[in-house]
């Protein structure tokens, strides 16, 4: 302060100094033009000469200063802001987001991290001035940005989808993505049934708004071929692109879908055309009935209009399993989902022995495909079920005896009437003791026996469930409330011709979904579609059913031989797809052609099952038909369930389906 009093007080006299000879000036320019009065204020004296001399000097100098400390204080002011912006744009770009694809060439450096090359310049903070620092980087789960992507948009401003997308099939990071607060469709679980409701809600109204919540990873994928055609597929890396090859030698992918047919969750509000969003990963813990909203695992809240709840099953597991402690459930598989085929694939590379415990569909069709392994592997694969004989539940105790040799012939070693009393590990090995006193010595256990349905938000949404089957109560329309259904796995429905049921199987879960998703949109129809399923022992014996098929019933059973094309992989090369209930149609069902060919007279093996049809009975009505190794004919077995009639002579009936012929 006082540097700067005495500065003043040495320029203040010249200031006063140029101002008078500045008034003057403009005193004597006035007189000569005539334009201003000749009077005028007195001029105080100057000090110095006309001219100004060296006063004026000074004064240009004290203007120089102020000019020269302006443009270095103006210097400092920009230079502080500029390192602001650079340490919001480092703080930005050091946030760790997950994306789906590795970004293309738009990398900001940060003091903290080394600079990787990348094919185009790196973004400057003066070559993007409206990137806003408040602003989080766009996130794009579609695909990633072209090389010649702009900055990014500004919010209100539309983005147009990629039409190929060469996403992870597990897609954008959750916790990327802004989880809207309301959709008009919300569908609760990601699987098939969830995915078939999705497609029929857009085919019936084309601007729908669809959002599927999974706490999978993947988008909705096919389960079938996780035990069947992927364990025989000859690419090393199939666990890894999960494309596979079909028994007709056809190749697919197990998703759905690819990951460009959905739209980004965050846009979903602003679709103009609609679309089908999917937040992988998040799993709805809470659902409010009377306010139409669920609560998810993160208390995200989101509201709907119309909600579809198809959350599956979980996998069963052994009480003695469970009760043996962590180390034997680290040697246990629960087979059900990607992850585990995944888990079991490396097992299978690095493992000497296998145990599957159960004797149902899935046991048996991992037990053919870890046989096949069993030899170049050098791997033993052990498979134990309570019942007699293999599928001894489903199948006639004279088949299912028969199904068990064909397992064997496998490489599988079998052990029927097997109960498991207790299960330990020891010297890194797992000890099965059975009831009878059998001790099986093992590396791992793959447990396949069922699937409880998935019904924890029965509680807090106030749901009914079947004391009886399991599963989510439901009507003929699929409906649990007056805006709530339920289809797939998790669904008890009641079925118009056979009753109240829960069904487990693929093809049930693309009807149920479907049928749910119509009426989802004011369809209002009735279940009437009798789903099939189907299984395959390897590419040469498979059955398809339909109905209530229980060991428990009476059977009839006509059978022939087979020829080279009575095998799954004949009939996928028939039909063109591996997932054989996509060629079955409830439009062919209502007129079966009749075969007018004989049965032969000679008398058949009885050991013979090369291919047939078994009819299952209740009060002399047939409610179940199995297909043997005979395939493309399940149209006429669903009328037959439908019309619902006492049949005289069932091999009268089993002409319908033209076994006899070559």
């Amino acid at each position: 302060m006082l540097k700067c009093r005495t500065v003043w007080k040495k320029l203040a006299p010249l200031a006063r100094a140029s101002s008078t000879v500045c008034r003057q000036n403009v005193r004597r320019t006035g007189l000569t033009s005539r334009r201003i009065p000749a009077c005028g204020p007195v001029a105080h004296m100057s000090t110095g000469p006309a001219g100004g001399g060296r006063e004026n000097q000074l004064y240009i100098l004290l203007v120089g200063a102020a000019g020269v400390g302006g443009a270095l204080y103006t210097y400092r002011t920009v230079k502080g802001d500029s390192q602001r912006y650079q340490d919001r744009i480092d703080e930005i770009s050091s946030r760790s987001y997950k994306r789906a694809t590795a970004e293309p060439a738009t990398s900001i450096k940060s003091e903290s991290s080394e600079v990787i090359p990348e094919p185009e310049p790196s973004l400057e903070p003066e070559a993007a001035p409206s990137l806003e620092p408040e602003a989080a980087p766009s996130q794009e789960p579609e695909a990633a940005p072209s090389p010649e992507e702009p900055s990014p948009p500004a919010p209100d401003a539309e983005v147009a989808a990629p039409e190929t997308t060469e996403l992870p099939p597990g897609g954008p990071a959750p916790d990327s993505l802004k989880v809207p607060s309301h959709t008009p469709y919300l569908l609760i679980g990601g699987g098939t049934a969830s995915f078939a409701a999705a497609r029929s809600i857009r085919a019936r109204d084309p601007g729908a708004k669809v959002l599927i919540v999974t706490d999978e990873s993947d988008p909705p994928y096919m389960r079938p071929p996780l035990s069947k055609e992927l364990w025989f597929s000859d690419d090393p890396g199939v666990t890894e692109t999960l494309r596979f090859k079909q028994w007709n030698g056809k190749e697919r992918s197990i998703y759905f879908q690819p990951p460009s047919f959905y739209i980004n969750a965050e846009e979903l509000n602003s679709a103009e055309n609609g679309g089908v969003a999917i937040l992988t990963g998040k799993k709805v813990v809470h659902m409010d009935v009377r306010g139409n909203k669920i609560k998810l695992d993160d208390d995200t809240e989101i509201s709907y209009d119309k909600c579809l709840i198809a959350t599956g099953g979980v996998p069963r597991n052994l009480q003695v399993i469970e009760r043996a402690g962590e180390e034997v459930m680290k040697k246990t598989t629960l087979f059900r989902k990607i992850e585990d085929f995944k888990s079991l694939d490396k097992v299978s590379r690095n493992v000497k022995s296998i145990t599957i415990i159960g004797g149902g569909f899935l046991g048996s069709e991992l037990a053919c495909a870890l046989g096949r392994r069993s030899t170049e592997y050098d791997l033993e694969v052990v498979q134990m079920f309570p019942e007699k004989g293999n599928m001894g539940k489903v199948l006639p105790e004279y088949l299912s005896n028969w199904t068990t040799e064909k397992v064997k012939s496998e490489g599988v070693k079998v052990i029927s009437e097997a109960l498991v009393k207790s299960v330990v590990c020891k010297d890194d090995k797992l000890e099965i003791k059975l009831k009878d006193g059998r001790l099986v010595k093992t590396d791992h256990i793959v447990a396949a026996v069922g699937l409880e349905p998935n019904v924890d938000l029965a509680k807090s949404a106030g749901l009914e469930v079947d004391s009886d089957f399991g599963g989510f109560r439901v009507n003929a329309e699929l409906q649990a409330r007056s805006n709530i259904w339920v289809a797939g796995d998790a669904a008890c429905f009641y079925d118009i011709r056979l009753g109240r049921r829960r069904v487990e199987h693929h093809d049930h879960a693309v009807v149920s979904g479907r049928l749910a998703g119509e009426n989802m949109t004011g369809a209002n129809k009735p279940y009437w579609h009798q789903s099939m399923f189907w299984s395959d022992l390897g590419p040469d014996v498979g059955y398809e059913a339909i109905g209530i098929v229980d060991s428990s019933l009476p059977t009839v059973g006509v059978f022939a031989k087979a020829t080279a094309k009575d095998t799954p992989k004949a009939a996928t090369e028939k039909s063109g797809t591996g997932i054989r209930s996509e060629s079955e149609t409830e439009e062919t069902a209502t007129s079966p052609v009749a075969s007018l060919t004989l049965a032969p007279t000679a008398e058949q093996n009885k050991d013979e099952y090369g291919k047939g049809v078994i009819f299952y009975l209740r009060d002399k009505v047939v409610v179940g038909i199995i297909l043997w190794n005979v395939f493309n004919r399940m149209p006429i077995a669903r009328k037959i369930i439908k019309d619902g009639e006492e049949h005289a002579d069932l091999n009268e009936v089993a002409k319908l389906f033209n076994i006899h012929d070559d």
